[in-house]
């Protein structure tokens, strides 16, 4: 904590698993007549954001996932995990009900992140077979399989449903 009355001062605490900054929550705690802060980590390392439901989102939700990777020294993930986000978020906009979509990136462990998109519909998500045509909309899925070695899914939640992709830095966990 910092000398100045009124000001606190957190450092950044490592976790031994990641060698990354943990998640910290501030409670305060009456001691006597004066206000401690206790501290304690919460989960894996977290970015999220809520977004409006359109298609320019998209580009919000890239800035996002870079900041991640940024912070957590992942740079040679962002060309994937930028293209993953995007038909995750195009997903959303284009099937999902209600005006906002939340996207969250996790650092699952030294090498692999998560990227996942929130929204307030039910309905799974459908990878449609490979066809030759020239559509442009039906091949994100298969993009978002082949990217991330088919480590994708759909967890239905009684609101709605998150689709989340796992990407893994290369030469690291894949065989």
């Amino acid at each position: 904590m910092s000398s100045h009355p009124g000001q606190l001062t957190l450092s950044k605490a490592k976790s031994p698993e990641t060698s990354d900054a943990a998640c910290v929550v501030l409670r305060p705690v009456r001691s006597g007549a004066r206000m401690v802060i206790e501290s304690g980590t919460v989960g894996n390392p977290a970015y999220s954001k809520s977004l409006p439901r359109i298609p320019e989102s998209a580009g919000d939700a890239r800035l996002l996932v870079s900041a991640a990777l940024d912070a957590w020294g992942l740079p040679s993930l962002k060309g994937d995990a930028h293209l993953v986000v995007t038909e995750l978020v195009s997903n959303a906009v284009a099937h999902a009900r209600r005006e906002t979509i939340r996207v969250t990136v996790t650092r699952l462990d030294v090498f692999r992140v998560e990227v996942a998109v929130t929204d307030l519909s039910r309905a799974a998500p459908q990878m449609r077979p490979a066809v030759l045509s020239d559509s442009e909309s039906g091949r994100g899925l298969s993009i978002v399989a082949a990217l991330t070695d088919g480590k994708w899914d759909s967890e239905p939640k009684n609101w709605g449903k998150r689709v989340w992709a796992q990407l893994t830095a290369g030469g690291s966990l894949r065989a």
